[in-house]
């Protein structure tokens, strides 16, 4: 089945290739979407795929890379909408 997740990853996670490694991972899992930084310090990230894949990935963020300190993890589940064709780094957000 697949499914599309909508995360939030607050704490020390810029600056520390949170978003890079996720792309990393999410490229080889084969997992659609993209990773972001946001003005106020977090990571925001869409990924889209097989469950088991897509869940990988949020088990990922919830800890992020090594030298990361995730404080504060938020999940939304959504609606499979299948509109990426790969995953991308996009430019920080003004939010």
């Amino acid at each position: 089945m697949k499914v599309r997740a909508h995360v939030f990853i607050a704490g020390r996670v810029q600056g520390v290739f949170f978003r890079a490694q996720a792309m990393e991972r999410a490229v080889r899992l084969g997992v659609n979407g993209w990773v972001r930084n946001l003005r106020d310090g977090r990571v925001e990230a869409v990924f889209e795929g097989e469950e088991v894949l897509v869940k990988a990935m949020v088990e990922f963020c919830r800890r992020g890379p090594p030298s990361a300190e995730v404080t504060d993890f938020h999940l939304d589940w959504e609606p499979f909408k299948g509109e990426f064709g790969n995953f991308k780094l996009r430019h920080t957000s003004n939010t």
